[in-house]
């Protein structure tokens, strides 16, 4: 086991991985930028080093400074969190070739299920559904659009790099293709510095379903049931839960057992999730796969039992997982919701400043995830989200009530927040019943009034 690990990210999972590795008798570095210098994750680390300046580009994302940090600290490996370096596979080779254990997949692992394109052939290979698409990569418009015209209009234009909705675009007949793929490709090479792009059939009304996986290095692979993400805007999700409330048993064990077969063909270990749209039939399709630990893992560990972080780190030392798959069992109802400094009555403005008081709700199965407090800035220049509310009860019905009750609790005063909105959510007869797709939030929340 390690001695000492370095956590490069900031936030609410900064210091969950702190606690984890504290419970597990390691010592912690913290790295941080000059906005984050007074959070109380780098008070609560054993040695703590600042990166740079406010920005990500000048703190975070500055490998040379976060293996410096690491080398002078002795730090054995390096824990990414999500976001960030977390998927860059350049990082990861970077660590390993320092002689620091990167607590994630292998290099090799991560640039091929990085690629979505390179993924989607892997997932054909383990006879995992996908959604019907073209065969690679697009070269030119006028390829783009005999590969349209093959799948069928509508379809979606999806960059083969990055994600959080960057780089897509859907193209509901020829007029409209041209246009569409020029605005995928740029938007793609800006955020990415990849401009290659995919086509891929356009689903109706899709939930979004992914399946939580852990892998040791000895062969061993463990699907931890699934989550249901349906409740996004814009491709951001703003409520989690687990197990998913309209999967049909049958289609739940093979969509399970598809996320399973994926990672042993990609020869992947650590932690990941592989993610799936499913269809108002309940079919499902492999979209991509996330090589990280996700932000709504809590739900999972609520219901399995098991710390993901902390499996994270033994498999990264070499350690057998503790269980087999028929150990781990789906126990009752978790939901998160992500609260954010953000004003919905306002789309979504974000509301950064200083919080002047802040309650928390507590009780039977309510958990709080979080780095802030009263008196914290929540600055400008990263993820909104200010923490995590989860919950974890007996059946889907008494979450909800939790949750709506834990809702109405949280007091954050100073800035902005989403958690009344995640009320009207919650409340709402098509959330009760099941009844949420991935754009169903601006279908029905936030749809201007007809004149």
């Amino acid at each position: 086991m390690f001695n000492r690990i370095l956590i490069a990210n900031r936030g609410e999972i900064a210091l969950r991985i702190m606690r984890a590795c504290k419970e597990l008798g390691i010592e912690t570095v913290a790295v941080f930028s000059e906005a984050d210098r007074n959070a109380s994750y780098v008070e609560l680390a054993d040695e703590a080093y600042c990166l740079g300046g406010p920005k990500s580009a000048d703190s975070y994302l500055k490998i040379r400074e976060i293996i410096a940090a690491a080398e002078v600290s002795g730090a054995e490996a390096i824990h990414p969190g999500f976001g960030f370096l977390s998927e860059n596979a350049h990082f990861n080779e970077v660590c390993r070739g320092s002689d620091i254990e990167f607590i994630g997949p292998s290099p090799e692992a991560m640039e091929k299920l990085g690629d979505k394109n390179t993924a989607r052939s892997m997932a054909t290979k383990a006879k995992v559904p996908v959604v019907p698409g073209s065969a690679g990569l697009i070269d030119s418009t006028e390829e783009g659009l005999k590969a349209a015209k093959e799948i069928g209009f509508p379809v979606l234009i999806k960059a083969t790099a990055g994600g959080g909705g960057k780089g897509m675009r859907i193209a509901t007949d020829e007029t409209m293709f041209e246009s569409a793929i020029e605005q995928a490709m740029a938007e793609a090479q800006a955020a990415f510095g990849n401009s290659g792009v995919y086509l891929e059939k356009f689903i109706d009304k899709p939930r979004h379903v992914e399946v939580q996986i852990i892998a040791d290095q000895h062969g061993n692979v463990c699907h931890l049931w699934e989550r249901d993400c349906s409740t996004q805007r814009r491709h951001q999700k703003l409520i989690e839960e687990s197990p998913s409330s309209t999967l049909p048993a049958k289609v739940r064990k093979a969509l399970c057992e598809s996320a399973v077969r994926l990672i042993k063909e990609a020869s992947y270990y650590n932690a990941g999730t592989v993610e799936f749209i499913v269809d108002q039939d309940n079919n499902f399709y492999f979209i991509e796969v996330n090589a990280r630990i996700q932000v709504e893992h809590p739900v999972t560990e609520m219901v399995t039992g098991i710390d993901l972080i902390k499996q994270q780190i033994h498999v990264a030392a070499g350690d057998k997982l503790p269980f087999t798959q028929k150990d781990i069992v789906c126990r009752g109802a978790a939901i998160e919701c992500r609260i954010n400094a953000e004003d919905p009555t306002k789309n979504f403005q974000p509301s950064p400043g200083t919080i002047e008081s802040m309650f928390v709700p507590g009780g039977y199965g309510v958990r709080w995830d979080s780095h802030t407090h009263a008196g914290y800035t929540v600055p400008p220049y990263y993820d909104s989200m200010i923490g995590k509310l989860i919950v974890h009860q007996s059946t889907r019905d008494e979450a909800i009530e939790c949750m709506v009750r834990c809702l109405k609790e949280i007091r954050v005063k100073g800035i902005k927040t989403t958690s009344e909105f995640q009320q009207t959510i919650l409340r709402h007869p098509d959330f009760i019943n099941g009844r949420v797709d991935t754009k169903w939030v601006e279908r029905v929340l936030l749809a201007s009034p007809k004149s």
